[in-house]
């Protein structure tokens, strides 16, 4: 007992500090499971020296993943995208599988090696590619709902495949053919009978648990369907995997669907945590050591070939080619069912435990790089549209063209301005990157030229020698700083109009060149402020004044705001935060008696916003203003420098 305490306490905390780990390092918590299971297991430091009996607990954690998987697994959802789950799915996993069942055929003592890791390569990681789209609110894109349906069928075909796991288990069963397809049918039946009784019996006695108001019934409710369908189907000689799916698959249809995924998600992630601990079990760092050259040639070979695959059998319904390549790429790794598919093939006895440990570090590492596959597919798949296809020919602006204005970036606020100024009858030339948005635009009517802002040759094709006005629309402070100065280059004369999302960056982009500079959150402030200031009946002279004197200030008033508990120290380009902080100068504080201007506070990077002293306010004090006991100054810059210039004002 004391043995068994101690073993599960080491391995909850290896798990642990794992997955901390790898929160930290933006990587999945599969593979921090995985990494845990590896040090523990017996290539590691040998906490667990007999697999077998951590296996058989783990399968529970398959079970619930199948029951989860079939809470999502919409028939709606499945009809809604037919076209490419059973047009492309069904092609993408046999182009794929069946390459690399030949060349393990070639490399592999027995055929069932090569027919496993065959299967599980074909199936990619559905839990890291959908958490990604949802992330990015991406999944009604393009490339999200084809990246969807494909993943859909392949969740499918791993239903099938464990299904059909136990015929190449049992080759004295006779015709492997014949037993397939009995198991098949078998499996048909089973979801019939499923069906019936997930539409009219278990909504119902789900029902008349809810009633107990028990949360604690309704959570063993939960537990007990998803394990007796797992039973049932178990008896019947199919996969336990098989009935969970199937039940979670008719319990998604009803109403009880969110609270049975929220009551079983705890048991779900730590079984299957502890699942993949015993799949990483089977990895020996020895074994990589010696096999590392065939792991990272498979690892490769593998990305290439699915992105490939994805990408040509997308194209083939008829998708676009950037539709296509980006789905290929967010498709390329391995995915957690094929760890499923092996680790109950070293169960049934078809694969060794080196030979699994090659299929899964094979998978691991692929997965290891999707993170940065997913961050950047966008990026990549232009880079590679451009490299592999000739520009879009779109043509130049002609010499007739003059006065219009030049707008950088055709994102939703481009396509705004872009109809403000037909409408006031201006002429204009847009220019973006996205191969898709120009071709519906150009489609639309609309003059969009393909290329990047930055160069030199895509702004003189776009005319900028005659244009009046230069407006980014983007969000990229560095990119915008990077148009105005080629801008420059090219026309000094020529206004830049520049959108930025606060004012982090307004005084670089302002001495960069930018004429005016348009911060959004400001702007939204001011907004606010305008329409509070009218609903209270103030003249509306007063607010057109208010509102040009802020701009004429550079939102003087409005720059800096207080953060908080929650305050964040960099913007997601690393670039510091300006904040405004009060600090009250007092007692034996070294600021007391000098002047503002001799302290130069932090080298002169921290601006005085104002100066509160007794029941005064003294906006923008100048350098001459003498610091006396009590007077409180709120300071605006970035988050060091602030710190730096109280200090310099407190302790000298």
């Amino acid at each position: 007992m004391h043995d068994s305490l101690t073993l599960v306490v080491i391995l909850l905390t290896t798990a642990v500090c794992a997955v901390v780990v790898f929160r930290r390092l933006h990587l999945p918590p599969i593979l921090a499971y995985l990494g845990a299971g590896v040090l523990a297991g017996p290539g590691g430091f040998g906490w667990v020296g007999d697999t077998a009996g951590m296996q058989h607990l783990a399968e529970f954690g398959i079970v619930f993943l199948l029951f989860s998987l079939g809470l999502e697994f919409s028939i709606p959802r499945l009809l809604a995208l037919r076209r490419v789950v059973f047009g492309a799915g069904p092609l993408q996993v046999l182009l794929t599988a069946l390459p690399i069942i030949g060349l393990l055929w070639w490399l592999a003592p027995t055929p069932a090696v090569a027919l496993i890791g065959g299967a599980a390569f074909a199936l990619s990681s559905t839990a890291m590619v959908i958490r990604d789209l949802i992330t990015r609110g991406a999944v009604n894109t393009g490339y999200g709902r084809a990246a969807t349906g494909v993943l859909l069928f392949q969740d499918l075909a791993a239903v099938i495949m464990l299904v059909l796991l136990p015929v190449l288990a049992d080759p004295g069963a006779g015709n492997p053919l014949a037993t397939a397809a009995a198991t098949l049918g078998k499996a048909v039946v089973l979801f019939a009978g499923i069906y019936v009784i997930g539409k009219w019996v278990l909504p119902r006695a789900l029902e008349e648990t809810g009633r107990a108001r028990s949360d604690e019934v309704f959570v063993m409710t939960a537990l007990l369907l998803a394990l007796l369908a797992a039973w049932v189907t178990h008896a019947l000689g199919l996969s336990m995997a098989l009935g969970a799916f199937l039940a979670g698959m008719m319990l998604g249809e009803s109403h009880f669907r969110h609270q049975i995924e929220a009551d079983i998600r705890p048991f779900r992630d730590l079984l299957l945590g502890l699942f993949f601990m015993g799949v990483g079990m089977l990895v020996s760092p020895a074994l990589f050591l010696d096999y590392w050259p065939w792991i990272l040639v498979g690892a490769s070979l593998l990305l290439v070939l699915k992105m490939a695959v994805v990408t040509g059998v997308l194209r083939l319904l008829g998708e676009r080619r950037e539709t296509a390549l980006r789905s290929g790429i967010l498709l390329a790794q391995g995915g957690e069912f094929g760890f499923v598919l092996v680790a109950l093939a070293v169960t049934h006895g078809l694969v060794s435990n080196e030979q699994a440990g090659v299929l899964v570090s094979i998978t691991v590492l692929t997965m290891a790089v999707t993170p940065a596959l997913l961050e950047h597919s966008g990026g990549l798949t232009r880079r590679l549209l451009r490299q592999w296809e000739q520009e879009p020919d779109t043509p130049a602006v002609d010499e007739a063209t003059t006065g219009h204005v030049l707008l950088c970036g055709y994102g939703r606020v481009g396509q705004n301005l872009m109809r403000y100024l037909h409408r006031f009858h201006h002429q204009a030339v847009a220019i973006d990157t996205d191969l898709v948005r120009i071709q519906e635009a150009s489609q639309a009517g609309e003059h969009i030229l393909y290329g990047d802002a930055t160069r030199k040759e895509i702004l003189e094709r776009a005319g900028i020698h005659r244009a009046s006005l230069l407006v980014v629309t983007f969000d990229d402070p560095r990119q915008a700083e990077r148009i105005l100065h080629t801008a420059h280059q090219l026309c000094p004369d020529l206004r830049v109009l520049v959108r930025t999302r606060d004012d982090a960056h307004l005084d670089e982009l302002l001495a960069a060149g930018a004429a005016e500079v348009v911060p959004e959150v400001l702007e939204a402030s001011l907004m606010l402020v305008a329409h509070a200031l009218m609903m209270l009946e103030t003249p509306f002279g007063k607010v057109l004044a208010m509102l040009r004197q802020s701009r004429r200030e550079r939102y003087k008033l409005l720059r800096g705001y207080y953060h908080g508990e929650s305050l964040p120290t960099a913007d997601r380009a690393g670039n510091p935060y300006r904040l405004l902080h009060a600090v009250t100068v007092h007692g034996q504080a070294a600021a007391i008696g000098k002047r503002l201007g001799d302290l130069e506070l932090a080298g002169g990077k921290v601006e005085v916003q104002s100066l509160r002293r007794e029941d005064r306010t003294l906006p923008h004090p100048d350098g001459d203003t003498v610091l006396l006991d009590g007077d409180i100054l709120i300071l605006y810059g970035a988050l060091e420098a602030v710190e730096a210039a109280e200090e310099q004002l407190l302790g000298g």
